[in-house]
């Protein structure tokens, strides 16, 4: 059988995802070789470009002329939206581990999908949470333009009102903005307390950068709602220190994930994995060892064997698949490390707290997903 990796190689998410999910899904293959020699895996990827035409172009070809039975990563939320549809329509799994938008388990929710990471809902709540304490209850929002960038604003906007927060303004760009300086001009005249960054990756990066050249921090508190290790990587411990944020792996967690991590990391030049490239991963392997359970690539049956247990995740920890498609796993709180308090490349943070999955996520009842109407929470 063959699965897809469909993947960011070349644009603003390559280092969260790219190569290194290819190599994360060969590990996948491997473990799951060890386990049952009977079902040869084959792994193929491509480069959807940030663009959901393309994406679902590759998806249509994969399906039709090459058998893939599953594709997995999808990062950008446009793209993994488009691909979810398509893979309900031809009954193969969908397995969104790189895609955030909590619209795959709300409105757009299949029985053919399966959302392993996280999703908007869980980093805006978390990071509004983490930051709650601290009586920072103004925010202003630079919004990535697309499917992402919305639903971050959107559910982050939502556990702040909850709060009792308040929302000072907001402005857009497109994916790939080089310049924030107007939109960082207008945060700081909004009266503002913190500065919410609902987007990722490159546009994430450059925004950090510039709010510190333009003297924003630390007047305004930055909070990044998806930032991830190479993020951290590429902006220096000098820059990011003290950024707080939420995620659900971190490689230097305990033994095993640190054991994972220098498997892969052998592979990529001595880099550490992101909770994308560890997504691929674990949601890779519970998807074939559902396939040998339920012996079927069908799609709607995969899925309904991936949710009949819980699951022993070595990366994520105990992973229940709800009805909506949504993995539940526990999420942590983590900060940056000052550059004093690092012991080499890549310690970058330091673990402040865990929300229980059971909280982490939204609510099933919440999400409006078509497969769970009239579901208890």
């Amino acid at each position: 059988m063959t699965i897809g990796v469909l993947t960011d190689m070349n644009g603003p998410f390559s280092d969260q995802v790219g190569r290194g999910s290819v190599v994360a899904a060969e590990l996948a293959a491997e473990d799951f070789a060890r386990e049952d020699e009977s079902l040869a895996v084959t792994i193929v990827s491509a480069d959807h470009q940030n663009k959901p035409d393309i994406g679902l172009a590759i998806a249509r070809r994969w399906i039709d002329t090459e058998n893939v039975a599953a594709i997995v990563d999808l990062p950008h939320s446009g793209v993994a939206l488009g691909v979810a549809h398509l893979m309900r329509e031809r009954d193969r799994v969908a397995l969104a581990s790189s895609s955030m938008t909590s619209d795959l388990t709300g409105k757009a929710c299949a029985p053919t999908t399966v959302q392993w990471v996280t999703d908007t809902w869980a980093q805006g709540r978390g990071t509004v949470a983490a930051l709650a304490g601290d009586g920072l209850s103004a925010w202003y929002f630079l919004t990535v333009d697309y499917a992402l960038g919305h639903a971050l604003e959107r559910d982050a906007t939502a556990a702040l009102a909850a709060t009792g927060g308040s929302v000072s303004g907001a402005t857009r760009q497109p994916l790939g903005t080089a310049d924030f300086s107007s939109s960082l001009l207008r945060a700081r005249s909004s009266g503002a307390q913190v500065l919410a960054l609902a987007s990722t990756g490159a546009d994430m990066i450059a925004a950090i950068k510039q709010a510190g050249e333009f003297g924003l921090t630390p007047g305004l508190t930055i909070a990044p709602l998806f930032i991830q290790l190479s993020d951290i990587h590429a902006l220096g411990l000098e820059t990011a220190q003290k950024l707080r944020f939420v995620a659900s792996f971190y490689w230097d967690l305990d033994d095993a994930t640190r054991a994972w991590s220098r498997r892969w990391g052998e592979r990529m030049g001595g880099r550490m994995p992101t909770e994308d490239h560890a997504g691929v991963y674990s949601a890779t392997l519970a998807y074939l060892r559902a396939v040998r359970r339920s012996g079927t690539v069908e799609g709607a049956r995969v899925v309904a064997a991936m949710k009949a247990a819980p699951i022993d995740d070595p990366l994520f920890g105990r992973t229940i698949i709800r009805a909506d498609g949504r993995a539940v796993h526990d999420v942590h709180v983590f900060e940056v490390k000052r550059p004093a308090q690092s012991r080499g490349p890549y310690d970058y943070s330091v673990r402040t707290g865990t929300i229980p999955g059971a909280e982490a996520f939204r609510p099933l009842a919440a999400g409006e997903c078509p497969l769970v109407r009239g579901s208890n929470p």
